[in-house]
């Protein structure tokens, strides 16, 4: 999994070459991912590291926190430690400001190359309910299957709702259950009722079947694609965020 650490600006050596040597490798690994369909963790990941890059440009106030401190002095009698920012001269500002300015396009560059992806496989993807939905969907089974795959994975679900600064937003655990080997009786709606025969604890679930009719990875793309894809698909129907 590509990596490059969230204070990757202001840590260690603050110099251009050095910063710009270990971003072009990250995006490198990116792009590898990407090549192989692999969205997940590292879109994600580019995202947060673009809206960094974009604090840091934006915010002095942030821009001065960021920087590491180290111990200056301790006062006993006030019982207290005295920290010092590691802000050194101009030169050190300008190189923060040059690592920074080259890294906001080229983030940009590999989000829109994630996006495309996305878009992509998202127009591969058919969500549809399997029999009767009932009231309560934010717990349940999904199915996901795709086209040329052997088996049918099974996962429970379950949406929780949590409130952001401006509105209300779900989020979606996912626990994996089990398989059904394709055939023509593994149908979906007789795994529904092999599902309901032995876990009793969900006697009227809710399940939704995803299937694609290509294969993608399955825990970095198909899986996250399809969670957010249930998301949105409960939250149009009841209308929340």
């Amino acid at each position: 999994m590509p990596t490059l650490s969230t204070n990757w600006v202001v840590e260690k050596h603050i110099d251009f070459e050095y910063k710009k040597y270990l971003l072009l490798g990250y995006l490198q690994e990116v792009s590898e991912q990407f090549n192989e369909s692999k969205l997940y963790p590292s879109l994600g990941d580019l995202i947060m590291h673009y809206r960094n890059a974009l604090a840091i440009r934006d915010s002095k106030k942030l821009f001065e926190n960021s920087f590491p401190e180290q111990l200056k002095a301790a006062d006993l009698k006030g019982l207290r430690l005295v920290y010092e920012k590691l802000v050194a001269d101009d030169q050190v500002m300008q190189e923060i400001e040059q690592i920074v300015s080259y890294s906001i396009p080229r983030f940009e560059k590999y989000i829109r190359d994630g996006q495309k992806i996305y878009e992509f496989i998202d127009s591969h993807l058919d969500i549809s309910p399997v029999g009767i939905v009932p009231l309560n969907t934010d717990e349940g089974y999904l199915f996901l299957k795709a086209t040329r795959n052997r088996e049918t994975l099974v996962y429970e679900y379950h949406i929780t709702i949590f409130e952001g600064p401006d509105d209300r937003y779900r989020g979606i655990h996912t626990h994996y259950l089990c398989s059904f080997d394709n055939s023509p009786v593994a149908t979906f709606e007789n795994i529904k009722s092999e599902l309901i025969r032995y876990r009793r604890e969900l006697p009227n679930p809710a399940i939704y079947a995803i299937e694609s009719d290509m294969e993608f990875p399955i825990d970095e793309t198909l899986l996250p694609m399809a969670k957010r894809t249930l998301v949105r698909h409960i939250s149009g129907s009841k209308g929340v965020s």
